[in-house]
């Protein structure tokens, strides 16, 4: 089975799509065999990576008009492929509310998947029906955390919202890490933020930190992940190292868990 992490913060701008988008392709780069989920409204990851998003979608996923396999599009770089999101799916909310297991559809497609190494969902910013079958649907969430002023305001609704899910609909979900984001060497405001987040959340944020780089916002205008549009940039080595990062963390966890069993 793959492993699968949600990208999620309810508040917006803090580089969550660009995250989704730039890590996935990080990771395919490194022959990991990878999908990405867009189930944002707004499909900022399908359109930033060239998708066609006006075909199946994850919105047909979830109201069970067609499964998941069927909707699964390759993208161009040869181990990313992406299950993509359109504006049909600002409907889904209010149509999952009658459905039966509404919280779990997305999981229960997802179970069919056994060709990929790793799955990343880009939520919306939001902590509704979407969010919440992401969330069921996975491992793992990783929270990208803004440096900036009130960087840490509303997180507490979030890990709230994580531990209803993990309560009641996925005991297994846990905080894959913070990722701290937009970070300025410039400001000493930047620097604040990441003690304060390194305080809160300790050994849970990761050691890579995504600095403020205009190659970042740049690339989707060319519906490209940073790493394509400029490989040497700021924004592409931090989101290679991140990808680093996240492997190794999983591979040691992997390794944990064969001594233990032995």
């Amino acid at each position: 089975m793959p492993r699968i992490i949600s990208v999620a913060n309810q508040k917006g701008g803090v580089g969550k799509t660009s995250t989704a988008i730039n890590l996935s392709a990080s990771i395919a780069a490194a022959e990991k065999k990878t999908l990405l989920i867009d189930i944002d409204p707004q499909g900022n990851s399908s359109s930033g990576l060239g998708i066609n998003t006006k075909g199946n979608s994850v919105y047909e996923v979830l109201i069970g008009q067609e499964s998941l396999k069927d909707c699964i599009e390759n993208s161009y770089m040869p181990f990313l492929d992406v299950l993509p999101a359109n504006i049909n799916l600002v409907g889904a909310e209010v149509e999952l509310v009658n459905m039966e297991n509404r919280e779990t559809r997305l999981r229960e497609e997802l179970k069919t998947l056994n060709d990929y190494d790793y799955v990343f969902i880009d939520c919306p910013p939001s902590l509704g029906l979407l969010t919440l079958n992401a969330l069921t649907a996975s491992n793992s969430v990783l929270i990208p955390v803004q440096c900036e002023y009130f960087a840490l305001e509303g997180l507490g609704q979030l890990l709230n919202t994580i531990n209803i899910v993990k309560k009641h609909l996925n005991q297994g979900l846990f905080i894959e890490g913070v990722l701290l984001t937009m970070y300025d060497q410039r400001l000493r405001l930047s620097q604040q933020v990441v003690e304060e987040v390194r305080k809160y959340f300790g050994e849970k944020v990761f050691e890579t930190i995504i600095h403020r780089n205009v190659r970042i916002s740049e690339a989707p205008s060319h519906q490209k992940p940073v790493i394509l549009y400029d490989s040497i940039s700021t924004g592409a080595l931090n989101y290679m190292a991140l990808a680093n990062e996240l492997i190794n963390k999983n591979n040691k966890e992997k390794n944990s868990d064969r001594n233990e069993q032995i």
